[in-house]
């Protein structure tokens, strides 16, 4: 599957959104977690999300209403409804408000991570998952960099950062996109921490795999 995928958590449950949002950002993806439908009306209209994870009962309304709102405004990309109603009439009420998955509380964490990278590859599958940049070749699918024909090793970070990049190569991502991306929004992130990260790959892939723009940030460069 892609990597580096932008998800939305809307659950009010803080300790689960927060365990969630840790399980998913471990498996290399970018999380925020919000507790109301009020909340996830400005994310979504300010922020690109690649998936979401919908709880129905929330403090300002039920999530059937923003499902359906979302849907015919256009929104395309996944969701997954995460909730304790459990009746098949329920599921059946989800499903056909547009929702592309159903997972009942409680729910093991491996399994709605196995679920979210379905969905996702399921969106995504008439993406080519091939990207060439001179001697660089990067397969979004298998997660695999080669440099000259010899695979790179890279670590979550490092791996999240080249799948940005590349995804949209002549585009400049300013540091706060990139920190966005890879960490999420109200994660702490030390000052450096991108920087930090460009040093390192650069180091694997050529000093030309990143351009700097000066002023502006960075975009994919070549081998």
């Amino acid at each position: 599957m892609r990597g580096a995928m932008r998800l939305l958590v809307i659950e009010d449950e803080t300790g689960l959104g927060r365990a969630v949002c840790e399980h998913l950002r471990n498996a290399g993806h970018a999380a925020d977690l919000v507790g109301d439908l009020e909340s996830a009306q400005v994310a979504v209209a300010t922020t690109h999300y690649d998936l979401l994870l919908l709880d129905l009962g929330l403090p300002d309304g039920d999530g059937i209403g923003f499902l359906r709102a979302l849907r015919r405004g256009g929104f395309s990309p996944p969701i997954l409804i995460t909730t304790a109603r459990d009746r098949i009439t329920q599921r059946i009420e989800g499903l056909k408000a547009g929702a592309d998955d159903y997972l009942v509380k409680p729910f093991d964490l491996d399994e709605l991570l196995a679920r979210i990278e379905v969905n996702l590859n399921r969106a995504n599958m008439t993406v080519t998952t091939m990207r060439e940049f001179g001697a660089i070749s990067i397969d979004t699918s298998t997660k695999r960099v080669v440099l000259n024909g010899a695979a790179v090793d890279m670590t979550r970070r490092e791996w999240s950062l080249v799948d940005r990049l590349s995804s949209r190569p002549a585009r400049v991502f300013s540091k706060a996109e990139l920190e966005d991306s890879l960490y999420g929004h109200g994660f702490e992130v030390e000052s450096n921490s991108i920087e930090a990260i460009v040093s390192r790959v650069r180091a694997k892939l050529g000093k030309s795999a990143i351009v700097t723009v000066r002023g502006l940030g960075y975009r994919m460069g070549g081998a």
